[in-house]
């Protein structure tokens, strides 16, 4: 089940491979993968590690406005369980759009799809902001969903 899982991703992925990308996109694709594979691996701290580590990083909810990744991390924790690959699900990203706003910041708009052992889906968009933060591309704005 997780190698069709896994072909469909590199399959959607292709396309966008196939044509040229812009280095900083390139970067901040391969951050995300990067988070998608530690989330993937029930590691929540590679999985925050695309997070900036600014107290004023934020993630929208549905009640509101979290601020700081520690905060954002215990959200995470206590609403997946990372212990349980069946019930963590597979997270996969792909790209809608993706903007540099000047050199240290950029916009990514994607959608992110979770899906859970018995295949059931979780989808929806997220909106990105990063930041350049000793040369690694860092999410400050985290608005899903």
């Amino acid at each position: 089940m997780w190698k069709v899982l896994i072909a469909c991703v590199l399959l959607f992925s292709a396309p966008a491979m196939a044509r040229s990308l812009p280095a900083t996109q390139v970067a901040v694709e391969a951050a995300m993968a990067d988070s998608a594979k530690g989330w993937n691996s029930g590691d929540l701290a590679g999985f925050m590690a695309i997070y900036s580590d600014a107290p004023d990083t934020s993630f929208v909810t549905k009640t509101g406005v979290l601020r700081g990744k520690a905060v954002m991390a215990e959200r995470y924790r206590t609403k997946y369980d990372f212990t349980n690959a069946a019930k963590r699900g597979v997270l996969g990203f792909a790209t809608l759009d993706f903007r540099l706003l000047d050199p240290r910041h950029a916009l990514y708009i994607g959608r992110y799809t979770l899906t859970a052992a018995d295949w059931s889906v979780q989808s929806g968009m997220t909106s990105l902001v990063f930041r350049k933060e000793r040369g690694r591309w860092r999410i400050i704005a985290d608005h899903s969903s």
